[in-house]
């Protein structure tokens, strides 16, 4: 009996980590992989743009509680160009209040929590928020705050997330 147990044990922790190979796609090759072989390995994207030439963007979002979305760029060829991870501090440092719109965040992170989207009445401002890691390794939210006419940013902000014991941001992992 023992031995079964441990044998199922084993079968299902296998079957757990592979389930988790595909999660960023790390085994994809750049200028080799295409759509259908990305889509295979990584599931279907949970939203897509097609560009003017021919090449894609799939927004790959690891949440609602991951710290991670992945953005694949598809050449005008169809095959991969890269992979990133767009919940990073150089990606908020490029939000540029007045400027852009929230195309142009969906496009930067995927995406925002709905369970966290919320709309502020008497400020006529939306609310997007995503669960990160911050530089410190701590779990933190990024926010993005817009205008409820324009759709413009117009600020954005990060907190630490509290959820953690004795009211410390738990630890993270890029």
């Amino acid at each position: 009996m023992c031995h079964l147990l441990a044998g199922v044990w084993l079968h299902s922790m296998i079957l757990c980590l592979s389930a988790c190979v595909a999660y960023d796609g790390h085994r994809l090759l750049a200028g080799g992989a295409s759509v259908n072989e990305v889509i295979a390995e990584m599931g279907p994207p949970a939203m897509r743009w097609q560009d003017a030439d021919g090449s894609e963007q799939l927004a790959y979002p690891r949440g609602p509680m991951g710290v991670h979305t992945y953005m694949v760029y598809l050449a005008p060829d169809k095959r991969l160009a890269r992979i990133e991870n767009a919940l990073v501090s150089e990606r908020f440092a490029q939000v540029r209040p007045g400027e852009h719109d929230q195309n142009a965040i969906l496009r930067l992170f995927g995406p925002p929590n709905p369970v966290w989207t919320v709309y502020y009445e008497a400020r006529d401002e939306l609310a997007w928020q995503w669960l990160i890691c911050d530089d410190w390794n701590r779990l933190a939210r990024f926010s993005v705050l817009f205008d409820g006419k324009s759709s413009l940013v117009r600020s954005t902000l990060q907190v630490p997330e509290w959820r953690g014991r004795d009211g410390v941001a738990p630890w993270c992992s890029h």
